[in-house]
């Protein structure tokens, strides 16, 4: 039987194909000092980066500049695709959508070090938004995450921990690792890419779009995804599209650039009124009462909540937490077992029977 790492890590296999060979490299130009990318155009309204993570790797991120640019993209790009293949649509989304943009490959795509993983892309997309606020002066306000298919899991880990972001993209999005290969509606600890828990943690605008016809990742995650966010915006279901092809189809790029203009037309005064709501304490009627909860762990990452039963006899204030208070006798009678019997449990310091 596998274990709950095994299979985290086989739905990894399954999850990350990087190009093989990469379709371009870095290197160094001896004339300017800057980094260069071979295999595509020289682009001077381009920077190519190295970017250090918290785990040890380089990921090579581009960084395309736009002159007009109110707004900026950070692009996750899908399982089987590095930036050599992306440049045309970069630049595309850049002039159509008056955007600059970021994309970035994962640790162990392209150029960039180390091997894919799961929380290798957490900790590559985290170093990239940090490069885009020490480098570029860019801050969350003014700041689109954009996950296509796998990279919709590094997008809603960083959108969950943005609360005042100005939106969000989910393109063929998935619900979580499992989900794509089995049709379950529940969450095991060893799942990966768990968007269906994170996706209600986003405080922003979340687009939504995804094929009708997609065979890779059914239609339904994205429809759940769209039903889970909290500020939901008008979805773009395109009629017979599949999982790699939507930016062919012309609907495509003109109802993202209707997002991209209403984003831009967020006012200040929404943008405060969030930043305040950001900073506020938790209140007290969500917080979880730890003094009449039990937190069960097993030998994984699953944990069930149970919540203690209360004596109606006593209400705690002679039990001492319920350590002693319930004794159970012999079984007298076979009603006992459906706890209909008054006799069944009774309380060892109030006297109180349970009902």
């Amino acid at each position: 039987m596998l274990s709950g790492c095994s299979v985290s890590s086989l739905a990894a296999r399954f999850a990350f194909f990087p190009p093989d060979p990469a379709t371009y490299a870095v290197r160094k130009d001896e004339a300017t000092g800057r980094l260069v990318a071979s295999g595509v155009p020289r682009d001077n309204a381009m920077d190519v980066l190295l970017v250090d993570t918290r785990r040890g790797n380089k990921v090579v991120a581009f960084y395309l500049r736009n002159p007009c640019a109110r707004l900026t993209v950070l692009y996750s790009h899908g399982n089987a695709a590095d930036l050599g293949q992306l440049y045309d649509l970069f630049v595309q989304l850049k002039v159509n959508l008056k955007v600059n943009l970021m994309g970035y490959d994962y640790s162990g795509y392209g150029a960039s070090t180390g091997k894919p993983s799961e929380e290798n892309t957490y900790a590559d997309i985290e170093a990239v938004y940090q490069c885009l606020e020490t480098e570029y002066g860019i801050s969350q306000e003014n700041l689109i995450l954009y996950g296509q298919s796998v990279g919709s899991g590094p997008t809603l880990h960083l959108a969950s921990r943005l609360p005042r972001l100005r939106g969000v993209v989910l393109h063929s999005a998935i619900l979580s690792g499992l989900r794509v290969v089995c049709h379950v509606n529940f969450t095991f600890c060893f799942d990966i890419y768990k968007n269906v828990k994170k996706i209600k943690k986003v405080k922003c605008p979340v687009l939504v779009i995804h094929g009708t016809d997609d065979d890779v990742v059914n239609w339904s995650h994205g429809n759940e995804l769209w039903k889970l966010a909290r500020e939901p915006y008008d979805p773009l279901w395109i009629k017979g599209g599949g999982h790699c092809n939507l930016e062919l189809y012309p609907d495509f790029i003109r109802h993202l650039s209707k997002f991209i203009r209403e984003m831009e037309s967020i006012t200040t005064k929404t943008m405060l009124k969030k930043i305040r709501q950001s900073l506020q304490p938790t209140k007290a009627a969500h917080r979880v009462n730890t003094a009449t909860t039990t937190t069960f762990t097993t030998n994984c990452c699953c944990r069930i909540r149970v919540r203690k039963p209360t004596c109606p006899s006593c209400n705690f204030s002679c039990c001492h937490g319920l350590k002693n208070c319930f004794t159970l006798p012999k079984f007298k009678c076979p009603a006992c077992l459906s706890f209909s019997c008054r006799g069944c449990f009774k309380c060892c310091c109030c006297g109180g029977g349970a009902s």
